[in-house]
């Protein structure tokens, strides 16, 4: 009974993401945005990984005043 209850859990999840996979869109809005924010995170990946931030060299930028 068990091992029949998992088996058509299983089945209907194959079923519903069988079904989702055939939708296209209308329009390449979404798929546009979707890449133009997948672009962004791969910069901020570069800029903001953890050599970036711990071993750069001090700036003379706000948030770094020197010492008089």
């Amino acid at each position: 009974m068990l091992f029949g209850i998992l088996g058509a859990i299983i089945l209907l999840l194959i079923v519903v993401l069988l079904r989702r996979g055939g939708n296209r869109t209308e329009n390449a809005d979404g798929l546009l945005i979707e890449q133009e924010a997948r672009v962004q995170a791969a910069q901020d990946r570069v800029s903001y990984n953890s050599f970036a931030v711990h071993n750069s060299p001090l700036t003379q930028s706000d948030s770094y005043q020197r010492r008089r």
